[in-house]
């Protein structure tokens, strides 16, 4: 693989995992991160000492003004974008519906949803064949959430995710005569610090009686799906999304 890869929050767990497998893979790839600037440098570094090239941009990939600095940042010291992660997210407050409050209701749907759309614009714009570019895959990092529901536990993250999967066809069939595959990629429980940032730090261990493949999985085995979206391998696959959760 060659070309360029952004990976929206990708300074920990699935999203890091990414950058590095596709730094490994070939890309130049951009490192973003909002608020751990330490964090996405270390996985720069870890690029760098295995022979890749990788750049750290911080933005905050639900506010439109960080969305366009990054493309603008990225067409300058990587070039225009070929390939995007759209992997930035946030769960929310553990709950059931009549706790919501609004304010995170739209928080978690800016960050979830509108972001992906801001972000995807942006590539469109620099992929699209119909605008002088060269084609290129955007890959939707949804949840199985999508299609579980999530009751009683992350409800406003699962739909989200479920509007992402949306999307995730309805952008694909838009721009399928440009050049451009658009694929949703959900994965199930995996075994990252997400589970500890909604207070449910033994989440991926006492889910495992319930995944058919008795585990959860591993944010590398996310990434190694998504890279594989992105390969000439999965040249015929697009406006839809792909399960990778041990089978639930």
């Amino acid at each position: 693989m060659s070309g360029v890869l952004v990976v929206t929050g990708s300074s920990r767990g699935i999203g890091a995992a990414c950058a590095k497998l596709g730094a490994a893979r070939g890309y130049k790839v951009c490192v973003n991160y909002n608020s751990s600037p330490d964090r996405a440098e270390a996985v720069v570094a870890e690029i760098a000492a295995a022979g890749g090239h990788a750049i750290a941009i911080g933005g905050d990939m639900g506010r439109e003004a960080d969305i366009t600095a990054l493309f603008q940042a990225v067409d300058e010291h990587l070039g225009p974008v070929t390939a995007l992660i759209n992997n930035a997210g946030m769960a929310g407050s553990v709950g059931r519906l009549e706790n919501m409050a609004e304010a995170e209701l739209a928080e978690i749907f800016r960050l979830n949803l509108i972001g992906p759309f801001l972000c995807s614009r942006e590539a469109v714009k620099r992929m699209s064949s119909k605008r002088g570019g060269a084609g290129g895959v955007i890959v939707n990092m949804s949840s199985t959430a999508a299609r579980l529901g999530a009751a009683n536990y992350l409800l406003h993250y699962a739909a989200s995710k479920g509007g992402l999967d949306t999307f995730s066809v309805g952008l694909g069939l838009e721009v399928a005569e440009e050049g451009i595959r658009v694929v949703g990629l959900r994965p199930g429980v995996i075994d990252t610090e997400f589970h500890a940032g909604v207070g449910a730090p033994n989440r991926a261990a006492d889910q495992a009686a319930v995944i058919p493949l008795r585990r959860a999985g591993r944010a590398e085995e996310i990434a190694k799906a998504a890279l594989w979206l992105l390969s000439d391998e999965a040249s015929y696959i697009t406006a839809t999304s792909i399960d990778v959760g041990g089978g639930r």
